[in-house]
């Protein structure tokens, strides 16, 4: 959730009055703060209690040394004001990133409490079994960009195979689902959004969304994609999009 200030406070808890109950954020978004204000508001206001919320967060790149990982985790949960984050993922494999010895931090941080479950972001297979040999947690989530511009089946096959959730991050590939003619089309059919289209598109396919949107309008409207079903011919025409477009490589 790419949101700040008094804005970013005012979405999230408006999210979680429309009855969102996943925050996700992450060290480099510079947002924990936000979030957690948002959290706190909704909770001191009744709306919701802290454990119906799943909090997550991700380490950044720069923090994996252990020299630096706790504290960092650490301070996440302050900025986060929680005393446990639900979920914390290891943000991308790279820098100071060594399975041996990065993953074992994850589960010391389970171990003591401070987080209740682990998961990774933009991995490839390959390194999800790594991690997989690497860790005594499971590995209950991976966070990856999927859209229709961007599919990884094998990826979907893989969390099938080792029973663990695939979360789609910019599930409206940056605003061009808006101006493709096959989610258009199946929209216009429905009489709803392209993003609420692209949403339930990847629900479909077994998909977790945390898309992001700020204002009550938009938020809405993501959220009803969770009611919306799309008959094979939907799914099928926009599976047949050709083009690919990925918006994050590393």
């Amino acid at each position: 959730m790419g949101l700040d200030g008094e804005s970013g406070r005012k979405a999230v808890a408006t999210a979680l009055d429309l009855g969102y109950r996943h925050l996700d954020t992450a060290q480099i978004y510079g947002n924990e703060a936000v979030v957690g204000a948002g959290l706190r508001e909704a909770v001191d206001r009744g709306i919701v209690d802290r454990d119906e919320v799943l909090v997550a967060t991700k380490v950044w790149v720069d923090e994996l040394a252990p020299d630096r990982f706790r504290d960092s985790v650490e301070a996440s949960r302050e900025r986060l004001g929680v005393d446990t984050i639900d979920l914390l993922y290891l943000h991308r494999p790279r820098g100071p990133y060594d399975p041996e010895t990065t993953l074992p931090l994850f589960d010391a941080l389970v171990d003591d409490g401070l987080i209740g479950h682990v998961g990774v972001s933009n991995f490839t297979v390959d390194q999800l079994g790594t991690a997989r040999d690497h860790l005594d947690a499971p590995i209950v989530a991976h966070q990856t960009e999927y859209h229709p511009l961007f599919r990884r089946p094998a990826l979907v096959a893989d969390a099938r195979e080792h029973d663990y959730a695939v979360v789609a991050y910019s599930p409206l590939a940056g605003g061009r689902v808006f101006d493709l003619d096959p989610v258009v089309a199946v929209a216009e059919r429905h009489g709803v959004s392209p993003a609420a289209v692209s949403i339930a598109w990847l629900r479909a396919k077994g998909l977790a969304v945390v898309p992001k949107a700020s204002s009550r309008e938009h938020l809405r409207s993501n959220r009803r994609a969770a009611t919306l079903a799309l008959d094979d011919a939907d799914l099928a025409r926009i599976d047949a999009i050709e083009t690919e477009t990925e918006l994050y490589p590393e």
